[in-house]
């Protein structure tokens, strides 16, 4: 019986999987996943229990932003205003966030060897270069997999806007692990309730029907990919009757926490409170897209427009995660792929960059409130504390005290560690 299944090689079995999952609800296993023996081998207390991972996609002018050189000719227009933390100043575009850089650490001295954005997202997201076939897992995949079962029956990932093909899925962990991907965080998760025609004692018979049917089957070709078939249906059929649903319903915030978002200004609004709410579901890894940052063209326009986006509602996260005694143990983590040249170009825009950016991060252990790194003059070039891709998402996985050193292997038996060869950035903590 469906001898095809036998013929399939390792990439394909996992393909198969990721799809089928996807097919039902869209929803990975690793909400309901056992710790494996080396979940307890962490090799410090976790100061983070989960992540809110905000990415600019495009690559983020740090120039423009949060490494501002006023004396440069090519600064541009934007103005810099005095934060919360005396003597550090941003740009205008950021207002609210200039009254909590008390909570935040600004890394100004991010490099990467990757200047393209295929390659430098994938980077970014994995700590790896592409190579061949191998596709690496992303934190929130390797976090998931390490940590085991939480009490949410949510997917234990989940991925907000942006595209469903970004870099940083399961990578060869199981498919289970891979990010749920919501492409409107207006919208909820799709196919989660019953079809109006169908009553609760129908669905259970057809679950049971499903299970009888597939049961000579499973005794035939009892494997991982099989038993993970059969977990997909079963937990996605427990989600669509919890409570948990109601974590991607933003109806259920007051207009109030809606206008501090800035939902109705668009989706990244929308998209940072339903992290929060998911966060607070027990999800322990969203990572929303915030997208534009990409300014080969009039780059001091968009970059005031993008500015102001995100401005509010990252403040009003952050604002909501300390009120409800969440920002202790929620690390949260803005990167971008690499940043923008300190020359402006004829179209008045700047172009990749990869020598010099900056990131941040607040919460989760982090102190608020720091500069790390510098750049010089033009912002051309890393002169103080030089941090890698590796060694950032090496400081997230500290922060969630996963083994960085722990050495891993993929099903063709290559070895991989978490941040490849990524040592965390002390210093923040």
């Amino acid at each position: 019986m469906y001898p095809e299944i036998n013929q399939l090689d390792e990439l394909s079995r996992r393909k198969f999987m990721q799809y089928t999952a996807k097919a039902f609800l869209g929803l990975g296993l690793s909400s309901v996943s056992r710790a494996p023996l080396w979940a307890a081998q962490a090799q410090q207390a976790a100061t983070a229990k989960q992540v809110i991972y905000i990415y600019l996609s495009g690559g983020m002018s740090h120039l423009d932003t949060f490494d501002l050189k006023p004396k440069w000719k090519d600064q541009g227009p934007v103005e810099g205003i005095q934060t919360n933390i005396t003597g550090l100043r941003i740009a205008a575009y950021f207002p609210n966030l200039a009254r909590h850089m008390d909570k935040l650490a600004i890394i100004r001295s991010m490099n990467s060897n990757q200047g393209a954005h295929e390659q430098g997202r994938y980077f970014l997201h994995t700590s790896y270069e592409p190579r061949g076939t191998i596709q690496h897992p992303g934190l929130g995949a390797w976090l998931n997999h390490l940590s085991g079962a939480t009490n949410s029956t949510l997917p234990g990932n989940i991925r907000i806007g942006g595209s469903n093909n970004l870099p940083g899925g399961c990578g060869f962990l199981d498919a289970k692990y891979a990010p749920l991907h919501l492409g409107n965080p207006h919208d909820g998760l799709s196919h989660a309730r019953l079809h109006h025609g169908v009553s609760d004692r129908e669905f259970s018979e057809r679950l049971e029907l499903v299970k009888l049917m597939d049961l000579s089957f499973q005794r035939e070709y009892s494997t991982q990919s099989m038993q993970a078939y059969t977990d997909v249906y079963k937990e996605a059929a427990k989600l669509m009757f919890s409570e948990d649903l109601k974590a991607f319903d933003l109806s259920q915030e007051s207009s109030k926490v809606q206008e501090r978002y800035a939902v109705r200004q668009g989706h990244f609004g929308a998209a940072c409170l339903l992290s929060r709410r998911l966060i607070e579901s027990g999800v322990q890894f969203v990572q929303l897209t915030s997208r534009g940052w990409d300014t080969h063209h009039n780059n001091h326009n968009d970059l005031e427009s993008l500015g102001y986006e995100i401005d509010a509602p990252i403040a009003a996260l952050l604002d909501d995660l300390q009120l409800r005694g969440l920002l202790d143990e929620t690390l949260v983590v803005i990167g971008t792929e690499f940043g923008r040249a300190p020359e402006l170009d004829h179209n008045l825009g700047r172009s990749h960059h990869p020598q010099a950016f900056t990131c941040m991060m607040a919460g989760g252990g982090i102190r608020g409130g720091q500069v790390y790194g510098a750049t010089d003059e033009r912002g051309q070039n890393v002169t103080e504390n030089l941090v890698s891709i590796p060694d950032f998402n090496a400081t997230i996985a500290h922060a969630l005290g996963l083994p960085i050193d722990k050495v891993l292997y993929a099903p063709n038996g290559r070895s991989f560690q978490i941040a490849d060869k990524g040592r965390p950035i002390l210093d923040l903590f």
